[in-house]
């Protein structure tokens, strides 16, 4: 169907969704397809909060950040149906000192309240304004991007990958419908989808595991006057979801070696405990009855993971955000095209 290409993207979600624009961007004549098992933007990507804040815990990830915003920014102005929303946040921390790492570009300004009531403060805590934050309809991106993809790109979706041998000239990719394609390169972005049979034995050099993550809906007014919060010290957000008639508030689940195709379970009462916790310190009283529930990929360093997996240098890896697949995939989408040395005009990738 597709024979032979200069390279295969294993994975459609928001990051491979933009590793293949970014090739093609770089050098048009490239011949790229995505291989994605179910459909464009239907995995971690479907269960996206889409929230974007100006903020890394280490000097990579603010640079990546960085970057990832400016990219946000053009790409809203090439792509004016992009389904992204510029958000006012808020950050919630203690101390009389701005919380640490946030972007310059931030502006971060002391308060004394977050507007509209959406939370209480305890005592001791401060909070800060926040510029530069947005939320995106994650899924809708991504089939977004596949779209105006087409046809520079081949959009290979029900095609699961069941091996990626990588040889000394080329890089064989075994489809479970019997097709063999032919890549110069090939780009593994499996989200959480780390021990896939057909990359099993490449990817453990990521040295990334597997986390549950988990948001649950607040049922509160809401509205576009609303504004994001963000809770430093929790590593958690209340996101205003007036779309959906909803907040989403999002925490840190302490879940670890998540199986992505085990039965969903849905949300669980501990889930529900750990949620109202952290969120009854602000909202005291607050009742979470609904939410989603998936995992993602998370490195051991706390930043994304670009790398070859194997000696010829064919096969790549990109992925394990730590829960920022899409905050950060721009950034990814560039270390990737970087690593495999994608140069604007070249004429082949092999």
């Amino acid at each position: 169907m597709y024979g032979t290409v200069d390279v295969a993207v294993v994975g459609g979600g928001i990051v491979g969704c933009l590793v293949a624009r970014e090739i093609v961007t770089r050098q048009p004549s490239s011949t790229v397809v995505v291989l994605d098992r179910d459909a464009i933007g239907s995995g971690a990507t479907r269960r996206s909060a889409g929230v974007h804040f100006p903020r890394g815990a280490t000097p990579r990830v603010q640079a990546m950040t960085e970057y990832s915003q400016r990219y946000y920014r053009r790409l809203r102005a090439e792509l004016p149906a992009s389904p992204i929303r510029s958000l006012d946040a808020y950050v919630v921390s203690s101390g009389a000192t701005p919380p640490a790492g946030y972007l310059a570009g931030a502006e971060l300004r002391r308060g004394d309240a977050v507007p509209g009531r959406s939370v209480t403060l305890p005592p001791g805590a401060t909070v800060w304004r926040c510029r530069g934050c947005h939320h995106a309809d994650v899924p809708a991106l991504a089939q977004l991007l596949a779209r105006s993809l087409r046809p520079q790109v081949g959009i290979g979706e029900g095609l699961r990958v069941t091996g990626v041998e990588p040889r000394s000239t080329h890089v064989a990719v075994r489809l479970a419908s019997g097709e063999t394609l032919t890549a110069g390169r090939v780009v593994l972005c499996p989200g959480p989808w780390l021990g896939d049979p057909a990359w099993r034995t490449l990817v453990p050099a990521v040295g990334a595991r597997v986390k549950r993550v988990v948001a649950l809906h607040l049922d509160r007014p809401v509205s576009r006057r609303h504004s994001l919060v963000l809770f430093d010290r929790e590593d958690a957000f209340l996101l205003p979801l007036p779309r959906r008639a909803h907040w989403l508030f999002s925490y840190t689940c302490p879940e670890w070696d998540v199986d992505p195709d085990a039965p969903p379970e849905g949300l669980s009462a501990e889930h529900r405990r750990e949620a109202e916790t952290v969120l009854n310190r602000y909202l005291p009283g607050a009742a979470l009855r609904s939410g989603r529930v998936f995992c993602d990929a998370y490195s051991d360093n706390g930043e994304p993971q670009v790398r070859t997996l194997d000696d010829t240098g064919r096969v790549v890896f990109a992925g394990a955000a730590n829960g920022s697949g899409y905050r950060l995939a721009p950034a990814i989408a560039r270390e990737t095209a970087d690593l495999l040395e994608v140069p604007v005009g070249s004429r082949s990738l092999w």
